[in-house]
């Protein structure tokens, strides 16, 4: 593991740089880990984690850290990882290194997909366990009511899968978060916004209704991962509660944006999710390394605001991205977003590595000139209102099964004796409000208990 990239995403400058939009702030907690900008997939991966610290410093640099509650995060435990993960894939990733892996058996490499995509690297395990160790910390304070939102950008890996990793991916953090999340919410709706199909999570709960996914990606049968077309929409419970929007090259703001909010309004009102999960991938900016839309930044962040004015409690999570610069602008603009605050264009001239984001130095640079726009007017109407008739099945939110088997029954939320005590007590005095509420009804039915 390097040490080049170094730092502390405490030391900023004195005053915030920032305006507040409105008179509500919500409570916002941001999870880190520093040492997890550190590792390194290899000189020609396109996957760069230092696009993490970047990120940390821009929002340090404006401020917002004053505002938020911070959390450097511990890793995820094995055990935490195995209520998704497959035992024999994670005996693996523990043991592998550059070292030993001529040693393995023959066809270990193979069986878990490891290639040119998904390397092995020095401290590959560590850097999985410190990204999905900080989206269960978030999924955490969400459950415990000690956040409105949790936002943890080292996470949002959302390829990966039970037994294998994908697409850069390794452990699915998201996966893990939603466990985590069912087992006090009765439902949670899955928002990915990745240029790739988050077919992991998708995967993952394809069979329940207690979690919905909805996924905007480029889709023609052939782009990684391959999935993510209008047909599949679930099956057995999950039937009808996983929605995927199909794009072509090249698509603009207005027509992103438009799409977007037309499908979530009905979805959101219908489904009542009691939490949020948001991919906030920056790979479908334009100019990006592996991308080929034409999304600016604001228009990545309006949707991000859209989903936040519903006043769910949400976690919001990293994903792709692969042009570092444009990473870390969107993700500290969407940091200042889900704060409701109002951040100044120019980059601060004190902000460390500010030659990055050259020659502009402003946190909304032009993004959207590079590709032709693919996606006809009668295209994106077309696939709106396939989208709608998916969502004419949900006929409202449905019920909770608390024996469903996505539910541990072991307790892992990391919670302290005390906070354990404090939860069981709110959860029996409301239990206790509910009984007698039935007495009084009960009673003036004449039918006393």
């Amino acid at each position: 593991m390097s040490d080049t990239f170094s730092y502390d995403v405490k030391t900023t400058r004195e005053e915030p740089l920032f305006e507040f939009g409105s008179s509500y702030s919500p409570r916002v907690s941001y999870h880190f880990n520093p040492k997890v900008s550190q590792y390194h997939y290899g000189v020609r991966h396109p996957m760069k984690p230092f696009r993490l610290m970047l990120t940390d410093h821009l929002v340090s640099w404006y401020g917002l850290h004053k505002i938020m509650d911070l959390y450097e995060t511990r890793a995820a435990s094995e055990e935490e990882l195995l209520k998704f993960h497959a035992q024999d894939y994670i005996n693996f990733l523990a043991h592998v290194t550059p070292d030993n892996i001529n040693k393995l058996p023959r066809g270990s490499l193979e069986k878990f997909n490891i290639g040119d995509d998904c390397p092995i690297f020095q401290g590959l395990f560590d850097y999985s366990m410190l990204y999905a160790g900080a989206s269960l910390d978030a999924s955490r304070k969400l459950i415990n009511q000690q956040s409105e939102i949790a936002v943890n950008w080292s996470g949002g890996l959302h390829h990966a899968k039970k037994s294998n990793p994908s697409g850069f991916c390794y452990v699915n953090d998201i996966v893990l978060a939603i466990i985590n999340l069912l087992r006090y919410h009765p439902r949670v709706l899955y928002i990915d916004i990745d240029l790739h199909h988050g077919d992991g999570v998708q995967e993952a709960f394809y069979t329940t209704d207690r979690v919905f996914t909805v996924s905007f990606h480029k889709y023609n049968g052939e782009f990684f991962p391959g999935t993510g077309d209008l047909d599949e929409i679930g099956c057995s419970r999950g039937k009808h509660f996983s929605l995927n929007v199909p794009l072509q090259d090249g698509i603009d703001d207005d027509s992103y944006i438009s799409l977007f909010k037309s499908i979530m309004t009905p979805l959101i009102t219908s489904y009542k999710p009691t939490v949020i999960v948001q991919q906030c991938g920056a790979d479908s900016l334009g100019h990006d390394r592996l991308g080929c839309f034409n999304l600016n930044i604001r228009a990545h962040g309006e949707c991000v605001k859209y989903v936040r004015s519903f006043g769910i409690p949400m976690l919001c999570l990293g994903g792709g991205g692969y042009t570092p610069r444009n990473v870390s602008r969107l993700w500290t603009y969407e940091t200042g977003i889900l704060n409701d605050v109002i951040l100044p264009s120019d980059i601060p001239e004190s902000v460390p590595f500010r030659n990055w984001f050259g020659p502009d130095y402003s946190l909304h640079p032009i993004l959207d000139d590079l590709y032709e726009n693919k996606n006809s007017k009668k295209y994106l109407e077309n696939i709106r209102i396939k989208c709608l008739e998916n969502l004419k099945y949900l006929q409202g939110a449905p019920s909770v099964r608390m024996d469903a088997e996505l539910i541990p029954t072991q307790d892992l939320t990391g919670l302290t004796e005390e906070e354990d005590e404090l939860i069981r007590e709110l959860n029996e005095d409301d239990e206790h409000a509910r009984l007698q509420q039935i007495e009084k009804d009960n009673f003036k039915r004449g039918e006393v208990m």
